[in-house]
């Protein structure tokens, strides 16, 4: 069951990075997207992982799903699901203590810089965007308080972050600009899924110490 989970969320991401990515939106590419996210959720309980995780995951899937369709209501719905999803992480991996300094001073310092390289791109979209900014922030420093011992879960929530990074670059800092960026959609993508995929098996590896 667990091998034949990573193999379809893998096989689904593979897709979705090479036929839909840069394509039109379609349900067969909205599928496939939320699809490889949802076999993660899926793996879950298989796993035993906390069901704070699995929804963090599910939450994933459904904001893939939302993002990959049309509009600025389907875009907000989306956010909205990963601001979710953030929460249940953060409110999984929170040990009660405070993060190590440096790290969560470099957490805090990325937060704030945003009103200076993205708030001021996103018009209407500028106080979702700053909620989202906090949200991700408080999700890097829940994961923060697991400490050194659980570096999967760092590696993920990381890659986590610099996906939220470059999609925020790509959609709002540099949207008025006419050169394509198919390669940073890519690494998005790319990034992203691999930071899901570290989360639950980090989660994983916390669960089992």
């Amino acid at each position: 069951m667990t091998a034949a989970l990573m193999i379809l969320s893998l096989v689904l991401a593979l897709l979705f990075g090479a036929r839909f990515l840069l394509a039109p939106p379609s349900w067969a590419g909205t599928w496939t997207k939320a699809g490889s996210v949802a076999a993660l959720a899926a793996l879950g309980p298989v796993l035993g992982v906390s069901p704070l995780v699995t929804l963090g995951l599910a939450l994933g899937a459904l904001g893939d799903f939302c993002l990959s369709r049309p509009g600025e209501r389907a875009f907000l719905a989306g956010m909205a699901a990963f601001a979710l999803g953030h929460l249940a992480y953060a409110w999984a991996f929170w040990q009660g203590t405070a993060p190590p300094i440096l790290p969560a001073l470099a957490v805090i310092a990325l937060a704030l810089s945003t009103e200076v390289w993205l708030a001021p791109f996103a018009g209407p979209m500028r106080w979702p965007v700053r909620g989202y900014a906090v949200v991700i922030a408080l999700m890097a420093l829940s994961v923060l308080t697991v400490g050194l011992g659980a570096p999967l879960l760092t590696l993920g929530a990381a890659l986590f972050l610099l996906s939220d990074v470059l999609l925020a670059l790509d959609l709002f800092t540099f949207a008025g600009r006419p050169t394509p960026r198919p390669w940073l959609k890519r690494a998005v993508w790319a990034i992203y899924w691999a930071g899901q995929v570290q989360i639950l098996w980090g989660a994983a590896g916390v669960s089992g110490a």
